[in-house]
């Protein structure tokens, strides 16, 4: 049966308290846990954070479903992991990968997830797994994830994810949070997807303090979305899917683990549209440091750290003087992992495609290739918009691991490092 909703609607406002119900009056009043929930329905917390934490901290939801989650059976290993699960070999150097090919074989979402890189095992309370997905067909099942929230960023393809809580529909240039524990099917709404994934296992992801930028700016609150409830009344077979300890374990079910008519709470999946970012930007000499761009952070056990900082490049007026405007050759106490969503990098001018990837670990020198370089210095400098770009990075305070199958894949670019061989040498020490 399909959900109880005519069309997608959503709940707008970020880290505040949500409520929605699809039938009237299900969702009690002033008691969490009534003797008799409202339609025979049963009440259910979901906490995504310890009981004691700081209230501001606190993240839970209570639901008001058909069915517990507790009606099912023993969850047994399946045989088909996710590609990925073993971390690499230490290896310091830079590193691109090419975009994923799309499988012809029918692969759903589960099936077309790949691990790139982890900072730790995933059953650690912080860090992040990062995951690159091609898929080909609907999901038939239903997964959550007990190791981490889900920040998944389409490249290509536009994902229709049903939730515990109801709909959301994100296509590239949107992102989707799926915090640790809600229950999920991914669908098609075409013939493919393609995209990236952080895993989250750390402090749960939230819009970062302005600091001197004032109150506007950067991701406005208002424009994240959380879906409305809407819910599956079905007594059929539904195998669930869970993620635990790094490893995927499988039950099955005698009834739609997407049942709730109501709930209210924070512990909720959202999405946003990067396309509403308020980029800050330098108006004289120089560049800002990149922590302008952050659209999401995981706040880390070092203050002002983070466990991981999702930051975007969108389009965007350049207009500084005397400045040379592409990112400046650096090193980096942070780790970084970049993909691109559509159109180029302003900092390479090839092998860095949509759907491809790049890792640049703690105090890995890099930035602009050498066409990069050479043009930005010779550029006439006058305001300049940069169209029909949308990069983005998974930035973290641990050391990014690539794994076996990322240092094993096809995919990886083994001439990466040639895009800085042979730079010119300009020094004149006659001149200025």
């Amino acid at each position: 049966m399909e959900p109880r909703t005519s069309e997608l609607s959503y709940l707008s406002g970020f880290g505040n308290h949500f409520s929605s119900e699809a039938l009237p009056g299900a969702l009690p009043l002033a008691q969490n846990s009534p003797q008799k929930a409202p339609y025979g329905l049963y009440a259910e917390q979901l906490s995504g954070t310890a009981f004691t934490v700081p209230r501001a901290e606190m993240r839970r939801t209570w639901m008001y479903r058909i069915k517990p989650s507790a009606s099912h059976g023993q969850f047994t290993r399946l045989a088909q992991q996710i590609a990925g699960s073993a971390p690499g070999p230490v290896n310091p150097n830079r590193l691109r990968w090419s975009p994923p090919e799309i499988p012809a074989e029918g692969k759903d979402f589960l099936e077309g997830l790949s691990c790139l890189a982890a900072t730790a095992h995933p059953e650690q309370a912080s860090g992040i797994s990062i995951y690159v997905y091609a898929a080909s067909r609907s999901m038939q099942r239903a997964f959550f994830n007990a190791d981490g929230e889900c920040l998944i960023v389409p490249e290509s393809g536009t994902l229709r994810i049903t939730t515990e809580m109801g709909l959301l529909e994100v296509g590239p240039l949107q992102i989707a949070v799926i915090p640790r524990g809600i229950k999920f099917r991914v669908e098609l709404t075409g013939s493919s997807a393609r995209g990236y994934m952080c895993e989250n296992h750390g402090t749960p992801l939230r819009i970062p303090d302005l600091g001197p930028i004032g109150s506007n700016g950067l991701a406005n609150p208002r424009d994240f979305e959380a879906p409305v409830a809407a819910y599956e009344d079905s007594e059929n077979e539904t195998e669930l899917v869970q993620k635990f300890c790094g490893e995927l374990w499988s039950t099955q079910l005698d009834h739609s683990p997407f049942n709730v008519v109501a709930w209210h709470g924070n512990h909720v999946p959202y999405r946003y549209d990067l396309r509403h970012f308020n980029t800050m930007n330098t108006v004289s000499y120089d560049h800002p440091d990149p922590s302008i761009f952050t659209v999401l952070t995981s706040p880390g056990a070092v203050p002002g750290q983070a466990n991981v900082d999702f930051v975007i490049f969108p389009p965007r007026w350049m207009v500084a003087e005397n400045t040379f405007r592409p990112p400046w050759f650096h090193r980096n106490l942070m780790n970084e992992f970049m993909g691109l969503i559509e159109g180029e990098y302003d900092a390479k001018a090839g092998g860095f495609l949509p759907g491809g990837a790049s890792l640049h670990n703690c105090m890995s020198a890099h930035g602009p290739d050498n066409a990069s370089t050479k043009q930005a210095i010779e550029a006439e400098l006058k305001p300049q918009r940069y169209e029909n770009t949308m990069a983005f990075m998974f930035e973290s305070g641990q050391v990014l691991r690539p794994t076996e199958f990322a240092l094993d894949s096809p995919l990886l670019q083994q001439g990466y490092d040639q895009c800085w061989s042979g730079m010119a040498k300009t020094f004149d020490p006659t001149g200025v």
